[in-house]
């Protein structure tokens, strides 16, 4: 498929998907003309490429993996502690919102009751 279908596919924007092929993070063959030729492994590829993005990983993680990843099966071993090693980061990162998220209730309540008490003076945390 070409990039206008490969757009619509992924909802990224061409310049992403030629700035992924300059970064090295995405490896697309062509066609007899020369047109860029995406195909299913692709956009798997890309959707996985964004939830790595997503998620926090650093650039150079992505393009360190996306290498191993075109090297093929042997590096399978170097690419599985790296997602573990990413997953560590996710879980850390999850478990702090999840704490953000619970002040911010606490928060929340506070004032509701303040509001609710009619403006009635009461000491912040």
């Amino acid at each position: 498929m070409h990039i206008k279908k490969m757009v619509e596919e992924t909802g990224l924007a061409a310049s992403t998907l030629r700035y992924y092929e300059k970064k090295e993070l995405l490896r697309v063959a062509r066609d007899g003309n020369g047109y860029r030729d995406y195909d299913a492994k692709d956009i798997a590829w890309v959707q996985f490429l964004e939830r790595l993005k997503d998620t926090g990983m650093p650039l150079k993680d992505i393009q360190r993996y996306a290498m191993l990843r075109y090297e093929g099966d042997a590096t399978m071993s170097e690419r599985l502690v790296m997602l573990e090693t990413h997953r560590e980061y996710v879980v850390e990162q999850q478990n702090k919102w999840h704490d953000c998220r619970e002040h911010l209730e606490k928060k929340i309540k506070y004032y509701q009751s303040g509001i609710e008490k009619n403006g009635n003076q009461q000491v912040e945390e």
